[in-house]
Parts: C-alpha cells; structure tokens; sequence
C-alpha cells in the first residue's frame, strides 16, 4: 500500500470503531527516540521518517506536527500524502490537542495506542478532552492494517565487562535501591531501554545504531527481574545476570507480572508507557520521577570518559583519512551523498573496535546540508562534485564509546558570504569550548554563548546546541543538553554534550560544526566551584573557510591550540601522502 491507502485502510478502522481521531505517535513501548523496525507505526502510515513528530489523523484530514530540524524535510516526505504540516514551536502553529478538539464533534472519540503512549501524554490528553465530553480510548489500530511489518530482531545480547562499565551491576542495583528508599518506594520500574542496558551492564542490537535490546526492569528492594526474549541472552550475559541476583523472565509476561504487583509504592517515570501504568492499577501508589539510573548514566565515570577519550583518537585517525579520500576524490571519480556514508563507514569499520555507526550518516550536499537531519537515500542522492560545500554528519559506536562529528567543509570554491557564516558557526563553537561557569550552571544557560556569534549578524539556528551522549550507548542521551529550552538539569562533572552550533539557508547551504566535549572541575574560587569543558574529539576544521578578521586572538589561540592537539594525537597513527596533507590542515591559523 502507498500512504495514502494506508491511510484509507486506517480510517476503516477508525469507522468501525466509531473514532473521531487517531493519534499515532512516534514512539515505542519503551518511549524511545529512535524505533525498532516493527514499532516504526507513524512512519508507515505517513512516510514522515524524522525521528521526532507525531500525526493525527481526522476522517477526512491529517496533520503532522515536528520541530524545527524537519521544517526542510517533512514537506518533501509528506507530499502527496494528504497529510498537511504542522510546526511545531512556530508561533500560529495550534497545539495538537487544541486542534483535535476543534475538529471533532463535541462527545466525540479519540483513539491512541496506549503501548505507544507515554503517561505524561495520556494524562495531557485527558485533561483537554475530559472536559469537552471526548474520550480517550486505547486502541492498535496501526497494528490491526500493517500486515507486513518486520519481524522483531533476534540478535544476541552481551555483557558489557565492568572494566568498560566502570561498575558492576552490584553496585548500579545498589546504588538505585538507595535512591528508592530515600524516595519512600519499594518498586521500581525500568522501561527505557538505554537505562535497562546501563543498568544490567548489557548490549544488544534490537534498534538500529543503539546498542540496547527490547526489555524491562521490574525492581524491588529484595530482587530484580529482566523481562527480555530470553533466548537472546549469550551465555556470559545469563552467567552475569544470575551472579548479579537478577531473574531472567519472558519479555511478553511484563505486563501480567505488573498485575501481581499491589499495595505498592512505585517509582515510575511519567515517560512510561500508559500500559504499564493501567496494569499497575491494583492499589498501588506512583511516585513519578525519572529513573534514578539516568542521571548516574549521565555522569561517565573514570573509566567511561577514558573510553571516550581512546575512540576519540580512533576516530579521529579514520575522519582524517575520509576527509583526505572525500577532498582529492570528489569531482575525479563519480559518487553521491548516499555512497559517501557508506565510504566513511568503511574507515571507521577498519578501527579496532569497531562495532556500527551511532547514527545514520547525514551527508548533505548542494542545498541538501540545509536539512538538519537529512538521510540521503540509494536512490535519488545528489550526485556529488568538486565545488561547493559539504556537510557530514557521523558517528561510530566502539566497544570503549560512542563518537559524534560534524564538518563542514569545501570541496571546491565557495563563495565569500559562505566563508563568513561557517566563520561565524566556529567561531560560537570554539566560546563554548572555552567557556567556564558555575556549579548549578544549566544548559540554557550557556546554549546563548555559541548562537552569540550568529546573533550579532541577525542569524540563528532551528535545532539544540548540545544533547548528551552515551558510553557506548545510544548517541542522544539525557536528562542533560545544551539547547533555548528550559530543562532544570545542571551540568555535572562526567556528562559528555555535543557542541554543535549550525547556520542553514534552505536551497542553498547548510554548516554545523561539532564536537564532544565532557563537563569538568576547574577551580573553586571565593564565589563557589567552576567547571569547564573538556574536548574530546580530535579532527581538523578547514582554515580555507575560516574568515581570520572575524576571530579574536583568543579564539584563534584556542583553535591553533587544538589543532596542535589534533596533530599530536593523530600524526603518529598517519603517513604518506595523508600525513602531509594533514600537517598543513593543522598548521597555524
């Protein structure tokens, strides 16, 4: 079927169940970010493929609504699907709800699927529609009509050895009773699959570039059960669980297993699916709050942020030779933004430890590189040549961690307003490297200090500054991030944020320059304790772009600095013709 009889199929459904609206959110019962193939539902009724945003569908209309990375992209998925856009944080732009309610009769019905639905958004949803007399029904009608949708993954689940964890799975099991008791709970529940793979010390490969694996924790403070396809479990991963005191059960039994639960005080978070919460609701108490594991995830250890640092230079030593290969290559052989991801796979599959990538690669070329998150396909990618620009977006997940780098670089003559802009987009960048502040300090906070540079020339960006990210773990991790938003988590030593300030002018060119960059002590002074940024990736920016009058002395020092660093952590694993190349690139500005 083609969207729009995907679509004709659903509203059968909807028909013979008497639904006004189905909302199909872009979510998995684990509420995760990126989706395993069979929970893919908003997708394959829209064929919208960004990773945020959600459809509603009326019996005779459908809106999208997604945020500013996809404004470029959701247009050019969405046509001819009948599905209209929705922009999501744009002034004018109806909140969802609102818009349901405008559009349904009054004592109408509204249908989601409550596996594919967090608790906070069930209960947002009740609060409008109870009032209006609507009612909110769970209901899987997506999987009633995708009659074809992929197998679950039967790939293997292994240990992840303390020695890369940093701590045993003793001592994280211990360390959240403790957080449960002072929270007044004897239960807890783990649904989120980077927190139930922390947790455990367990890696799996149920979600593409995510090292995680389909599966909930059901803790008390006597016992702990893994509910996961059991026989995915190799056997140091079921030696490591029954040494650890943690019982292995059926993933499918969850749900009814939760029924036994009673007169319990729960600890839950509120980004649970609604499922879990109504089959909880046998005289229990729910204290909501976020997994206490997800902040004790954040704050990388001495031995996770050593393992950042060993893949950094790794990766490091495979971006250099791509660059070599994509700057003497383009415009010689024939190739595309699609079989370019695919080339830098293969140098980073050459490093020691290799295991994926952490996210599809996005290679944006000739007005492509305006797309945030744009994901060049076999079939229909730019051709690319010896002129312009490019944007490359990429990643790889090791044993030891994970990597995030953007460059954006030229591949031929680029015009003077460009060099300007991507000036402009470093030069935010390497402030927030060099910044220092205080404990308590929020991303918020310091999210103005790379768009400053931007701001002073009346530009911006559409999309966060920093998000957090995972030790060998997925790459967008919380609670922590640098973006406008107001989140109340306060940078903390160990956490590990991208610095990744962009400047996009659709059609035409897009810049992001990125690196990661890990929270740190700096000195305690008469006013409190100061942290600052530690650099962890290691690769060269291109001084032909770089508008040198636009940078202070400081920040060329900082960047000469760094490129130093560069050359001092890379040059030894080079030679050749690559290496020469390379001592230019980081020559002083």
């Amino acid at each position: 079927m083609n969207i729009q009889e995907r679509i004709s199929a659903l509203r059968v459904k909807m028909q013979e169940n008497n639904i006004d609206a189905y909302i199909v959110y872009s979510a998995d019962p684990h509420m995760s970010e990126y989706l395993p193939e069979e929970w893919q539902e908003r997708a394959w009724i829209s064929g919208f493929t960004g990773s945020a945003g959600f459809v509603v569908i009326l019996k005779n209309k459908a809106a999208l609504w997604t945020d500013g990375r996809y404004f470029v992209q959701a247009p050019i998925e969405l046509q001819s699907s009948g599905i209209d856009l929705m922009k999501d944080g744009v002034e004018g732009t109806p909140n969802y709800i609102d818009w349901i309610i405008s559009q349904i009769p009054a004592n109408g019905k509204v249908a989601v699927n409550a596996l594919a639905t967090s608790n906070i958004n069930w209960e947002a949803l009740e609060e409008k529609l109870n009032p209006k007399g609507i009612s909110l029904v769970n209901q899987a009608l997506i999987q009633e009509i995708w009659t074809d949708k992929p197998q679950a993954s039967q790939n293997p689940i292994y240990t992840h050895p303390t020695e890369r964890a940093g701590k045993s799975v003793e001592e994280k099991l211990q360390a959240i009773r403790e957080k449960m008791q002072t929270l007044g709970t004897s239960t807890h529940i783990i649904s989120s699959l980077d927190d139930v793979a922390w947790t455990l010390n367990l890696r799996g490969s149920d979600v593409d570039c995510n090292p995680v694996f389909l599966g909930y924790i059901l803790l008390s403070l006597n016992d702990a059960k893994l509910f996961v396809d059991t026989k995915k479990l190799n056997a140091n991963a079921q030696e490591s669980m029954q040494k650890a005191g943690v019982s292995v059960l059926p993933y499918e039994d969850f749900l009814k297993e939760l029924a036994l639960v009673k007169n319990q005080n729960i600890l839950i978070s509120p980004n649970t699916n609604q499922s879990v919460y109504d089959a909880l609701a046998n005289n229990n108490t729910f204290v909501k709050a976020a997994a206490p594991g997800n902040l004790m995830k954040a704050q990388k250890n001495t031995a996770e942020l050593q393992g950042f640092r060993t893949v950094m230079e790794r990766d490091g030593v495979a971006m250099v030779k791509f660059l070599y290969w994509l700057t003497h290559t383009a415009g010689k052989e024939a190739m595309t933004e699609y079989s370019i991801g695919k080339k830098l796979r293969t140098f980073r599959a050459a490093s020691e430890n290799f295991v994926g990538e952490s996210f599809g690669s996005i290679v944006g070329y000739a007005g492509n590189d305006a797309i945030c998150h744009y994901s060049a396909k076999e079939v229909g990618s730019k051709e690319v040549t010896n002129s312009g620009s490019i944007l490359v977006d990429s990643g790889g997940q090791y044993l030891e961690g994970t990597t995030d780098i953007t460059r954006t670089l030229p591949l031929g003559e680029t015009s003077q307003q460009f060099k300007i802009d991507s000036t402009l987009v470093l030069q935010g960048m390497i402030r927030l490297s060099m910044v220092k502040f205080p404990k308590g300090t929020r991303g918020v906070q310091l999210d103005a200090v790379a768009r400053m540079p931007l701001w002073m020339h009346g530009k911006d960006y559409n999309h966060g500054t920093g998000h957090g990210v995972g030790s060998f773990m997925n790459v967008h991790e919380g609670p922590q991030n640098i973006r406008k938003d107001m989140n109340p988590q306060e940078l903390l030593p160990g956490m590990v944020v991208s610095n990744e300030p962009g400047f996009y002018l659709e059609n035409m060119y897009g810049i992001r320059h990125e690196n990661l960059v890990a929270v740190k002590f700096s000195e305690t002074t008469e006013f409190g304790d100061f942290y600052e940024f530690e650099t962890l990736t290691f690769c060269p920016f291109f001084k032909e772009t770089i508008v040198k009058e636009l940078l202070s002395a400081e920040e060329i020092e900082w960047l000469n600095a760094y490129h130093k660093t560069c050359e001092e952590k890379l040059g030894k694993h080079l030679e050749g013709d690559v290496k020469e190349w390379f001592l230019q690139l980081v020559s002083p500005l």
